[in-house]
């Protein structure tokens, strides 16, 4: 309990210190959905393998969780198909922008990594060979996995995403030249957007990411065991993928400055894992040059600075 409550002083006082950095970055706008959203916003909880939560600021404040879906869908797909998903996808990060589509020619339609875009659309394809209604299926491993019920994705932003996807389309297109691609691109393309616009606070990614931090084996907050959705050797392969390639391009800055795996979208969140510890999520919508959230970076590197939970 005395490590709880020094815990809470913790987040409040990096939630205190993040508060100089709101205007340094800028709300997502080439998505419309996410232009609307109100930028001097900032949540961050804290969920440990012994049950315990704390959480500062709008912690239970839903938001669009982008690209922290992709750590999701793949590990769906890595249970469905195992190691027959490199076959079709790389494990490298890519140095480049989250939607470039400048390695797919000379790379012959396989993308770098699970978590760039092109990656992400192998993914949800693949899935959605599988399932006949994706976002169903994924829905009910996230409210499973957070113990939330209530979780959805919000048509709005799944219909704003889809209108402007042009990239993740000529993409889609350009990977089914190559045959990575079997599904017709507007499907996979539907179900994407729909899996992105999933929202999810702070408190439920904690609780969703538990099996990572946990040798694979979720926690049920009530009862304090739960099943063993992974293996405990694919979290930690999970977990290096997440350190490498889980924040676009700037993957490699994050882990020099932070040292856990991670994964960000452009809604303004990120996960953090500390195997053997617990999970980190942060939220703020204010994005840097590379689309990651400014807040959230600075929050996640302070609590490493404060509680030494670095373990590289």
């Amino acid at each position: 309990m005395t490590f709880s409550l020094n815990l809470q002083d913790t987040l409040d006082q990096i939630a205190h210190e993040a508060d100089a950095l709101y205007g340094q970055g800028k709300v997502a706008s080439y998505i419309p959905a996410l232009a609307q959203v109100a930028p001097r916003q900032f949540g961050m909880a804290v969920a440990m393998t012994d049950g315990t939560c704390v959480k500062t600021g709008s912690a239970d404040t839903a938001f669009s969780i982008q690209s922290i879906s992709k750590l999701f869908t793949f590990v769906l797909a890595l249970k469905l198909v195992g190691d027959d998903l490199w076959k079709r996808l790389g494990r490298e990060p890519s140095g480049a922008a989250f939607n470039s589509m400048v390695q797919l020619e000379s790379e012959k339609g396989i993308p770098r990594n699970p978590f760039i875009n092109a990656g992400a659309l192998v993914v949800t394809d693949i899935l959605t060979t599988r399932y006949a209604h994706l976002d169903i299926a994924l829905l009910g491993a996230l409210r499973r996995l957070s113990d939330a019920p209530e979780l959805n994705w919000d048509a709005q932003t799944a219909k704003s995403e889809r209108d402007t996807a042009h990239r993740n389309m000529a993409m889609a297109y350009f990977m089914k030249s190559y045959g990575n691609f079997v599904n017709p691109p507007e499907l996979v393309l539907d179900n994407y957007c729909r899996q992105c616009a999933i929202e999810m606070s702070c408190t439920q990614l904690t609780q969703a990411t538990m099996f990572l931090a946990n040798n694979g084996q979720d926690i049920d907050r009530l009862a304090h065991a739960g099943e063993q959705f992974l293996s405990a050797d694919a979290a930690r392969r999970v977990n290096a993928l997440l350190l490498t390639c889980g924040a676009y391009d700037a993957a490699g800055d994050l882990a020099y400055r932070i040292g856990l795996p991670v994964k960000t979208g452009v809604g303004g969140g990120i996960v953090a894992i500390v195997p053997g510890v617990g999970t980190v999520a942060v939220w703020g919508p204010e994005l840097d040059a590379k689309g990651n959230s400014v807040l959230g970076v600075f929050a996640l590197e302070r609590l490493v600075q404060l509680t030494g939970w670095n373990h590289l």
